[in-house]
This record gives structure tokens, C-alpha cells and sequence, in this order.
């Protein structure tokens, strides 16, 4: 039996411009442009980037919250993306998303309990007394009281409606959970009881995360591998200490620059890009990156870079030899 659980084959999704009375397609904005990873049986994969780079639109269209443009998505040996909505009802129960923003991601007009039980139902989990036991079990599991299933969404602080938020993922026993940002919106002394949460429900249930962030000290210590994403396009994976201790593409190598050191006697040279991100409507010619990297050379604004590498470390850089495309010769 595999130990892959999810594994994404060529993932893309391209969002359409349309212009004129009759909206005719004059372009695409390739938000996910052939993106391809395995994620293993209870492991905890990170995916990082700038705002704006695509990772939230890989987490919700693997899940499906977002039709593919074009790829796979094979979950647990099935391949989702070719799921009708009656055979993908059945997945939806093994695979959940912990939203970014706790105060939107709630109903505000249903109580706590009402919501689970809601959910429980649907999926043909519990009713009755036994819904309402497991919805106590649930909070408990969490960090939470059982009377506060009583209680609504407003009642809440922003830490206990991400706790509310995790309840809710792991009301219907998944193997695989999203955690899109899951502690971007809350307080410093908050996001580590709940990354530690986290981790502490996937020891004791075994559950896999594709943990997205842009706040890489987090990934670093939640992550077993972690990709690095730039305009729709994967351009580093590795294992988490080695990506840290060895970031090998420039791009990886400018953000781990910018995250603060907490001893102040060690001082890191901050690495600053020139210029913008480009837009995904209209992406670089060659390397995307090129345009703002400080080790550009002439092969980089017409050779596009494969991702590729040894011993479980890739990049997508044509400084190294391996990601030159196998039809065209290193400089």
C-alpha cells in the first residue's frame, strides 16, 4: 500500500479576462500554472510565497472548492477531479479546509452546536443525543467547553472561533485538512496554542495538512517538507531543515531573509528584491522570477527552468544544471 495520500499531477487554474459587450476571453490570469507534489500519509507539508502567488487557489482547488483548469488530484488512490458530485459527496467527509479568517468563516446566525450537528447530520455521522455527545466531544478536543455550544460566533474571541473552525474540520474524522492561513489573523501568543493544536490532533488521529503561510518561522515549525511558490509555479521543495539551513533558489533565499532573528547580536543581510511581483495575467518570458532576481544571467529571460534536483531537494533555478529542460544545453 502507498504511502502517498494526496499527490497533485500538472494543477492548474487559470481565471479568464473577458472584455466587451459579448465578454470575450482576451487573456487568463494564471493564478496555478503546472504545479506538481506528493503529500505522505500523516505528514505536514508547507506551502509559502507572497501574497498573491497562488497558494490559497491550490488548496481549494484540490479540494475541489474550485474546478482545475486542467491536472489530478488523486487522493488515497482515487482520482477526484473526475469525481461526479455524488461520488465526491463521499470524499468531502475525508478531506476539510480550516479557513483564514475565523469571524467570515462562521455562520453568525446559528450557534456553535447548531453548526456541528448540522454538519453530522449531512454527512450521516450522528443524530439526536448521539450528535449532540459527539458535538461535546468535539469542543472539548479543542479547548472548548460544551456549554459554549450553546453560544453563537459573536460571542467568541478570535482564537476560539479558529478553535471552532478546527472543531468544525474535524467533526466528520478526516484524513486530510487544508489549513489555509489557519493563524495569519490572530495574535502572536494565540497562533502557537493553536499550531500546537494542530500538531497535537495529527499525532493523536494521524491526519495529513497541507499548511499554507507566508509567515515562514510558523511553516518551519510545523512543516516535515515545505514548497516554495512564485507566480503559480513551485521554484523549491525539500525537507524543512534543509530548506532552511540550505535554501538554494534565490527567491527562497530572499524571503528566509526577511524573517526576524530573536537574538540580536545575530544579524542576518536582508536580501531586497527589485521591483514588483509581475502580474499572473501576463508573466515573464523565461524564468518568472528573473525580472527581480540578483543572480540573473542571460539564460534566464528565455529559458523557462524545470524543477529539479537530488536527495529530496528541487529547485527551479538555472543555476543549477539539473533544471535546464532536457532538450537544451547549461551555458
Amino acid at each position: 500500500m502507498s504511502d502517498i495520500l494526496v499527490e497533485v499531477n500538472g494543477l492548474k487554474k487559470y481565471f479568464p479576462i473577458k472584455k466587451g459587450v459579448f465578454s470575450k476571453t482576451i487573456g487568463n490570469v494564471k493564478a496555478v500554472d503546472d504545479v506538481t507534489f506528493k503529500i505522505k500519509k500523516g505528514e505536514t507539508l508547507g506551502l509559502v510565497g507572497e501574497s498573491g502567488c497562488g497558494k490559497t487557489t491550490v488548496g481549494r482547488t484540490i479540494l475541489r472548492l474550485i474546478e482545475p483548469t486542467a491536472g489530478e488530484v488523486i487522493f488515497d488512490g482515487k482520482n477526484i477531479t473526475k469525481m461526479d458530485t455524488k461520488e465526491l459527496k463521499q470524499y468531502r467527509k475525508q478531506m476539510q479546509i480550516i479557513f483564514q479568517d475565523p469571524y467570515s468563516s462562521l455562520n453568525p446566525r446559528i450557534t456553535v452546536g447548531g453548526m456541528l450537528t448540522e454538519i453530522l447530520k449531512f454527512h450521516e455521522i450522528a443524530e439526536g443525543a448521539a450528535a449532540e455527545k459527539k458535538v461535546e466531544d468535539l469542543l472539548e478536543k479543542v479547548g472548548l467547553r460544551k456549554i459554549h455550544a450553546r453560544r453563537y460566533p459573536h460571542e467568541f474571541s478570535g482564537g476560539q472561533r479558529q478553535r471552532i473552525g478546527v472543531a468544525r474540520a474535524l467533526s466528520v474524522e478526516p484524513k486530510f485538512i487544508v489549513c489555509d492561513e489557519p493563524v495569519s489573523a490572530l495574535d502572536v501568543s494565540i497562533q502557537s496554542q493553536i499550531i500546537n493544536l494542530l500538531q497535537d490532533l495529527q499525532k493523536e488521529f494521524g491526519i495529513t495538512y497541507l499548511f499554507i503561510s507566508h509567515d515562514l518561522s510558523v511553516v518551519e515549525h510545523i512543516s516535515d517538507r515545505v514548497c516554495v511558490m512564485y507566480l503559480g509555479q513551485l521554484v523549491e521543495v525539500a525537507d524543512s531543515k534543509e530548506l532552511y539551513a540550505n535554501p538554494k533558489h534565490p527567491y527562497t533565499q530572499a524571503l528566509l531573509s526577511a524573517v526576524p532573528i530573536p537574538d540580536p547580536k545575530n544579524k542576518s543581510k536582508r536580501i531586497i528584491l527589485s521591483g514588483d511581483v509581475p502580474s499572473p495575467a501576463n508573466v515573464p518570458t523565461g524564468c518568472y522570477f528573473h525580472p527581480r532576481c540578483p543572480k540573473v544571467f542571460a539564460d534566464c529571460s528565455v529559458i523557462h527552468p524545470e524543477l529539479a534536483g537530488t536527495g529530496g531537494h528541487e529547485q527551479s533555478c538555472l543555476l543549477f544544471p539539473e533544471s535546464y529542460p532536457k532538450d537544451v544545453k547549461a551555458a
